[in-house]
């Protein structure tokens, strides 16, 4: 295993950079659950949640989220779901589904596919004939 100088830890599957990433954000939810379960408006919360704990999860993802098991998505965007569900105090009745909805947030994986959409765009139409298609 290798790792580059911004903390992607690289080998043959990426499950050691996902489980770092799941790790990370597990401790990021855990030290801001008081926050995320407060009385603060919904959308400031939701704002912690994306800053604190979903960066934290989806940092460089458009280089090695595709790389990874299925099993590790699904830990990935539990972690997402357990998030929302803290922030509007949703019992186990209701489905992350709705939460995701009703908060208008998109999964995990629509989120890092338009991130690598963006990315990909931005590297095609940019002034470096290298990065292009």
């Amino acid at each position: 295993m290798s790792s580059l100088g911004l903390g992607v830890n690289i080998d043959r599957r990426m499950t050691a950079h996902a489980k770092s990433a799941l790790a990370a954000a597990r401790y990021a939810r855990f030290l801001l659950r008081p926050v995320l379960a407060s009385r603060l408006p919904t959308r400031t919360r939701l704002g912690i949640y994306k800053t604190y704990v979903r960066s934290r999860i989806t940092y460089a993802a458009a280089a090695w989220y595709h790389l990874i098991p299925q099993v590790m998505r699904v830990k990935l965007q539990a972690q997402q779901n357990l998030a929302l569900r803290t922030i509007v105090g949703a019992g186990r009745y209701v489905s992350n589904a709705v939460i995701a909805r009703d908060l208008d947030v998109e999964s995990l994986e629509e989120f890092i596919r338009r991130l690598a959409r963006n990315l990909y765009e931005r590297a095609d139409g940019g002034p470096h004939e290298h990065l292009h298609n």
